[in-house]
């Protein structure tokens, strides 16, 4: 693929870059701007070669199922404009901002642009064709550029307008698309964990999250190349109930019973369960807390995270990998009482220094930023929904292949 870097002759070309602001927003106010930090190299190469940025992002959902006055108040909660001031504050340079998505107005912003100019067009979802790569408003976009960049993981698992429809496009006229750093480092650490090398071995994945129909397609894919897969999180209790456990008020899919023991059975014995739970009476006004034998989880209650035994047993197997790939908690992290199985899997990967460790983005990735074990991870994900979804498809998204 050719990535920014390989970009030539680029000085005042007007590139499209697809970058992912997709940041938490609070009365107007950014309360993270990780995403928009990560986006800082390939804009700067950009910049440094003269090229007119005209980026596009999404941001939060915007139903149009809904009545005209509730999308219009979708869209003023989902307004880019606080992330063209908070870029330009990093950028140390002015960024424009343009309040709409197309027509006249945009078309005059991306005309002034000088060389080495940032202008940030308003959310994409503005757009009700967006999310359904409507060819019209791909072409609206395609037609500003003379280049296009992908440097959005995040949604690279979404054939978006924004995401596929431009660089459709832009190939076909014979225009450059390449991948931004961002993308191209994400690239790099997940080809690694779905083409397995055996320098890479024993290769270790934890899953964790809520249901396990949500992790259907990549156990599958795992289990094709994985030496142990240790399961936590509420989708273990549908596992356990499936080998006749008592799971107690846990969160269990019971139509995916029959799977799970499917998988337990191709599995031969690398799929780890917990061995205990610690357990309570209530999600969040417990009065009572317990740990006890995952198996044996008595009415009433249920598990919110592993236990000693679990954690031990975990540990040992992580500190002994070559490679691993974590997507989900072992608990429920945001609570005091059950952090400490997701913190013992912390802890076991700081402690294996030359082993190459990816987390998954999405909650994992909130968790070992909240317990501050980001800088122990060789990778961290900036797309929860995008990593996974690369596992299940041997390496393939549908925003990557198409600048391929």
């Amino acid at each position: 693929m050719l990535t920014v870097k390989d970009l030539k002759d680029i000085k005042g070309k007007v590139a499209v870059v697809r970058v992912d602001f997709n940041v938490p927003l609070k009365g107007g106010e950014i309360r993270d701007d990780n995403r928009i930090v990560a986006a800082l190299p390939t804009l700067q190469e950009l910049i440094g070669k003269g090229a007119r940025l005209v980026l596009l992002s999404h941001l939060g959902k915007i139903s149009y199922k809904l009545s005209d006055e509730e999308i219009e108040a979708a869209k003023a909660k989902n307004n880019l404009a606080p992330v063209a001031v908070r870029l330009g504050e990093l950028l140390g340079q002015p960024v424009d901002f343009c309040p709409v998505t197309r027509g006249p107005e945009l078309e005059e912003k991306v005309k002034n642009l000088k060389d080495g100019g940032v202008l940030l067009v308003q959310n994409t979802r503005y757009e009700k064709g967006e999310e359904k790569n409507d060819p019209e408003i791909a072409k609206i976009w395609a037609d500003l550029a003379d280049l296009y960049v992908m440097d959005a993981f995040g949604s690279a698992h979404r054939a978006h307008a924004s995401t596929y429809g431009i660089p459709s496009i832009l190939k076909e006229e014979g225009k450059p698309v390449a991948i931004g750093y961002l993308v191209e480092k994400e690239v790099s650490a997940l080809t690694r964990c779905v083409d397995v090398s055996d320098s890479d071995r024993p290769y270790v994945a934890i899953l964790g999250g809520f249901k396990v129909s949500d992790k259907i397609k990549v156990i599958d894919s795992l289990l094709k190349k994985c030496d142990k897969i240790l399961i936590g999180g509420a989708m273990a209790y549908t596992f356990i109930k499936a080998q006749g456990g008592k799971t107690g008020n846990s969160p269990v899919e019971d139509d995916q019973l029959d799977y799970a023991r499917k998988c337990l059975e191709e599995a031969k014995g690398r799929i780890l369960l917990p061995r205990d739970s610690v357990v309570a009476n209530g999600f969040e006004d417990w009065t009572d807390k317990k740990t006890v034998p995952s198996d044996q989880i008595p009415d009433g209650y249920q598990g919110l995270d592993v236990g000693p035994e679990t954690i031990k047993e975990y540990s040992e197997v992580v500190k002994g990998a070559k490679m691993v790939f974590w997507n989900g908690p072992l608990g429920v992290f945001e609570q005091d009482a059950f952090q400490k199985g997701t913190i013992a899997i912390c802890e076991a990967v700081k402690e294996i220094p030359d082993a190459f460790t990816v987390c998954g983005g999405g909650d994992s990735a909130a968790a070992i930023k909240q317990f501050g074990y980001s800088d122990d991870f060789s990778h961290v994900s900036t797309g929860g929904g995008a990593s996974l979804e690369m596992i299940e498809n041997d390496g393939h998204l549908p925003g990557i292949d198409i600048v391929r």
